[in-house]
């Protein structure tokens, strides 16, 4: 069987990564699009994209029997789910078989096996795979607390809460299961024991219709914020060093893979002590997120392994063996210490330095990445917020670990908040090098500490003296007089320029400065040095303990953002008027909305007394819910969202009247 053009059913970076594969191969391509991604760039690389109406993933990248009509109308003769949304939907596929076009997956039945974590647990611990036992949420005690809630279908952290009081039990079990319904069209959850500490282990499987079966390799995804991975890597630092284990994690692989009659590309999870005991997570019945490390390590292409398998072909005679050590961050638009705050908007420079390829195996060391945007892009709310998977490839870990934090570190990333600067400081991390890793990593590290800006206060400083300086020469070049006298140039000796910008970290920088016949004066910076200036570079000498300092920053602007990078570390602020807008001003007490959403629930009603803490309301937002508290104790003064309003990001969404404390 011959497959000549293949629609993936997914979206962004998954699309473009089936797409990459396809083009080495020969094969066409065909995207499908909601109108929220009109401008993806997946949707411009296919031969032929076609429009699924709507924003939300129920209107569009849900529905199977559009996406089977696009697949038809194009000329498609198969289908790649990708990861997510329909990837592990036993309906869909069958959709698929029946309207005659090839299912790039495993068996109908392999999927419907494992598209219940219930279910399949049972099966895997017949088929003597080590599991952690399901519980029934309606039977859950104080003696099994603490639980993990999460939805049997899908993953990705969606639907998954931890419960350490059984008084919040339902309360949760409802939102696990609005959160699972909204990702997966399906709202089952359960409940398991939860490991407070652990090394989350998976094995990549291979199998082909001839009933051979490979585990590939494994990888540590132990990292993780909200039970979704922040960083994976192959091979596993526990499994490197414990004897014997790999080839238990293989066995119990290929035993879960084989009971299934499986075919096609699959990961098996599993939850794994220091020990080496392991216990059956789940089996994913399609490619991971996280499938690049395995490729790196092995030299492997997974997905045209994928295309050859459903196409009838045979696993080539030899695995490869494994080489070097790969690790890969997951680089979202949030912001870590502010409760994993998920952001939207343009992403006006992407640019990640050290990139060797793009959704391609790495034989040199390097960097790989693979994403779904672009220079101005736009990140939306109705989808997850990853920016792109940057992935680093070398002889050893340590040199891996180096290599992709100084390519995060240097890379220009404007337009948006993401998590770049946790995710350096992990991979530096003394535990992180030393392979001490597990899934509570960020409580005990301390995530306010991990999430702190790379940029120290004093070099953030500097980076907004650059900043002002560059902006005079705009000025300058904008003036009628600019080739005639020096940028703030005076006759008489004058009071300084100023200029004010806002760090979300550290608050309002006033820059005040004066140009002299030998340089510039800049208050607090005392012989600081002028090398050069232009509106996108300046070069300043900067004094040291053994002399001045040569220090080069870049200069982007995108309206009143001022993006400055340097070798010292990104620094993002903005460029404050000279005067304040009155209109601006938003009452005390007044609740924002943090990001873009849409109201799911109210808590409160106007005129109510709120309790600090008690929430107001929820907002959906990337498919995750997110909860708006009252900041403090009195009356809910003005309530201005109904259920179901889309807001924008700064929207005043309520407002709380505080409590006049009694004189004593």
């Amino acid at each position: 069987m011959t497959i000549t053009n293949v629609l993936v059913a997914n979206r962004g970076e998954i699309a473009r990564r089936v797409f990459a594969t396809c083009r080495r191969m020969g094969i066409g391509t065909t995207a499908v699009y909601s109108d929220a991604d009109a401008a993806s760039p997946h949707v411009s690389e296919a031969d032929a994209a076609i429009r699924l109406p709507g924003n939300t993933p129920a209107e569009t990248y849900l529905r199977g029997e559009l996406i089977i009509e696009a697949a038809l109308s194009a000329g498609a003769d198969a289908i790649h789910p990708g990861y997510g949304f329909l990837s592990e939907n036993a309906e869909f596929a069958r959709s698929v078989l029946d309207a005659g076009l090839v299912w790039i997956g495993p068996p109908i039945a392999a999927i419907e096996q494992m598209g219940s974590k219930v279910e399949s647990k049972k099966m895997m611990d017949a088929a003597g795979v080590p599991v952690l036992a399901e519980l029934d949420p309606a039977e859950v005690t104080d003696a099994h607390l603490p639980v993990l809630i999460k939805a049997s279908a899908g993953g990705g952290g969606r639907g998954m809460r931890v419960v350490r009081e059984l008084a919040e039990l339902q309360d949760q079990i409802a939102g696990a299961r609005r959160e699972a319904e909204s990702a997966f069209g399906d709202p089952t959850v359960f409940c398991e024991r939860y490991l407070e500490t652990g090394r989350h282990i998976e094995v990549q499987v291979m199998s082909d219709t001839f009933g051979k079966t490979w585990a590939v390799g494994e990888r540590e995804c132990s990292i993780q914020r909200r039970h979704q991975k922040v960083v994976e890597e192959a091979p596993s630092p526990l499994v490197e060093k414990l004897d014997g284990m790999r080839e238990r994690l293989f066995e119990a692989a290929r035993l879960a893979a084989e009971a299934i009659g499986y075919e096609g590309a699959g990961t098996v999870e599993f939850l794994a002590d220091e020990k080496g005991d392991f216990f059956f997570l789940e089996m994913n019945t399609r490619l991971q997120v996280e499938h690049p490390v395995t490729e790196q390590t092995t030299g492997l292409d997974l997905v045209r392994l994928q295309l050859q398998v459903a196409s009838g072909l045979p696993l080539p005679a030899t695995q490869p063996a494994q080489r070097g050590h790969s690790i890969e961050v997951r680089l979202y638009a949030e912001d870590p210490a502010h409760d994993w705050q998920p952001q939207s908007g343009p992403v006006h420079k992407i640019e990640i330095p050290f990139t060797a390829g793009e959704f391609t195996v790495l034989d040199q060391p390097g960097v790989r990445l693979d994403t779904g945007v672009v220079d101005d892009s736009v990140v939306g709310v109705h989808y997850d917020p990853m920016l792109a998977k940057v992935i680093s490839y070398a002889e050893t870990r340590a040199e891996a670990a180096h290599l992709l934090a100084t390519a995060l570190q240097r890379a220009k990333i404007h337009g948006l908040v993401t998590n770049r600067d946790l995710l350096v400081r992990v991979l530096r991390h003394p535990a992180f090098l030393a392979g001490d890793t597990d899934t509570a990593f960020f409580a005990t590290h301390d995530l306010a500490v991990l999430s702190a800006p790379l940029v120290s206060e004093a070099d953030e400083a500097l980076s907004i003296v650059a900043a002002a300086l560059a902006d005079s020469a705009v000025n300058r070049g904008a003036s009628r007089l600019a080739g005639l006298t020096p940028s703030g140039w005076r006759n008489l000796s004058s009071l300084p320029q100023t200029k004010s910008y806002d760090s979300r970290t550290t608050g309002t920088h006033e820059v005040r400065y004066r140009f002299t016949r030998t340089g510039v004066a800049v208050e607090g910076h005392d012989r600081l040095e002028l090398i050069s200036v232009a509106p996108d570079r300046v070069v300043l000498g900067v004094p040291g303990a053994r002399g001045s300092v040569r220090r080069q920053f870049e200069i982007a602007r995108y309206g009143d953002l001022v993006a400055i990078d340097s070798p010292l570390g990104p620094v993002a602020v903005r460029r404050l008027p000279r005067f304040t807008d009155p209109s601006e001003q938003v009452a005390a007490g007044s609740l924002l909305a943090p990001m873009p959403g849409s109201v799911i629930r109210l808590g409160a009603a106007e005129g109510d007394h709120v309790r600090q803490g008690q929430p107001i309301l929820w907002l959906e937002a990337m498919k995750m819910e997110h909860t708006i508290a009252a900041p403090a104790t009195g009356i809910l003064s003005a309530l201005n969202v109904t259920v179901g309003q889309q807001v924008e990001v700064g929207t005043v969404l309520a407002v709380v009247e505080e409590e006049e404390q009694e004189q004593a």
